[in-house]
């Protein structure tokens, strides 16, 4: 079969979604694929909900930004909760090394307009409640960042979309980009075929082999990271906490935690060597890692009960940085890949900013910002982004 659409979305999760929801609201009639049965069941289903703006990239700031301006309203804007929570972000070091970083981040995080600051040692103890004093130094501290519901906004994003005229398609994997010389046309599923004069690769881990069917080397390598989530307690934490420290033996890199709205403390960390591969199979060792390293840090959450972990997929690119915007050389095919395992936060923002650029031809944040992410930057210039 062959049907034609205003344009078409690969992906139905963290960003694909968000980008369906854009282009209706700027008349752009979408349909959006998906492999998978439901929307967010790849993914953004593994996402611990954090939103942070507090980053070292421009763009990454800018487009953090834009999605927390969207979370933190989208009750005002359709009635529906998403689960926001605005807590904030606090980063706090415990030696030398990590208090430099931060502090040398400041510069750049304030220049684009962040709410962020050192803070001292005892004014971390009063940010996060029960935060082990010993060999604390301070920290810095994002009041306007927070946590959402990754499933509660996966389906709110897709039943607004539809409400504004998209139209969702699951158990139907692309296999490949239909063009006419090096101008994009629509995909080939395993169902048939749609015409559309825009697509937007959003798939995620899958992203490359798409790109790959026309030629274009685009490299996502997805590497898997563990989480998991508590029973309820009585909230007393309200930011997202990110230690810097690498973990004992340096199994572990950084690790983060937080409570989200419903009382649940919720936590990951980022392996040490990076576990290459699609496979989610939950570790032996996180759960004594990962308990460890919380302990350390609140001791109170020493009795703390675990209701289940899990493993989800970061599609890394080689400097960190996602791929976002038109693809160079080629008509109608746009790009919102290579998340880096912040495809949750980062998807409102660059959804926005992909419709916009669709629709007006130009993003909404700076043009020389938004820059830093096109597929066509010299991604293996062995940069890397210092908090991704």
């Amino acid at each position: 079969m062959t049907a034609e659409f205003d344009a078409i979305v690969i992906g139905a999760g963290s960003v694909g979604n968000p980008t369906a929801y854009f282009l209706a609201k700027e008349g752009i009639r979408p349909l959006v694929l998906d492999e998978l049965s439901a929307s967010g069941q790849g993914q953004n289903k593994a996402a611990i909900g954090g939103v942070r703006a507090t980053h070292s990239d421009p763009a990454k700031i800018c487009l953090c930004q834009e999605s927390i301006e969207i979370f933190s309203t989208w009750k005002d804007e359709t009635g529906t909760s998403v689960g926001w929570k605005k807590g904030g972000y606090c980063f706090p070091a415990f030696d030398e090394k990590v208090e430099a970083t931060l502090r040398d981040l400041l510069p750049i995080q304030k220049r684009h307009r962040l709410t962020i600051d050192w803070m001292s040692a005892a004014e971390i103890e009063g940010v996060v409640p029960g935060i082990n004093p010993n060999g604390l130094r301070g920290g810095t501290y994002s009041p306007d960042d927070g946590q959402v519901s990754p499933l509660l906004a996966a389906e709110s994003f897709t039943r607004e979309a539809i409400r504004l005229g998209a139209t969702y398609r699951y158990r139907e994997p692309v296999n490949s980009l239909l063009h006419e010389d090096h101008t994009v046309v629509g995909v080939r599923t395993t169902e048939g075929e749609y015409r559309a004069p825009v697509v937007v690769n959003a798939a995620g881990a899958r992203a490359s082999p798409i790109c790959a069917s026309v030629g274009l080397d685009f490299p996502v390598v997805p590497d898997s990271h563990e989480a998991g989530i508590s029973a309820p307690v009585r909230p007393f934490l309200d930011p997202l906490v990110v230690d810097l420290r690498p973990g004992p033996e340096g199994s572990t890199s950084n690790f983060y935690f937080g409570q989200n709205s419903e009382g649940q403390i919720i936590f990951c960390y980022t392996p040490r060597v990076p576990i290459v591969g699609e496979n989610r199979t939950s570790t032996s060792e996180f759960m004594p890692t990962i308990a460890a390293r919380l302990v350390e840090v609140i001791p109170r959450l020493k009795n703390l009960l675990i209701r289940r972990i899990w493993r989800g997929l970061y599609p890394m690119t080689p400097d960190g940085i996602p791929f976002v915007g038109k693809v160079p050389g080629w008509e109608g095919l746009y790009l919102g890949i290579g998340m880096c395992g912040q495809g949750f936060m980062l998807g409102p923002g660059v959804g926005r900013n992909l419709a916009s650029l669709i629709a007006k031809g130009r993003p909404r944040i700076d043009s020389e910002v938004f820059a830093l992410l096109s597929p066509a930057r010299n991604w293996n210039a062995g940069k890397r982004e210092s908090l991704k």
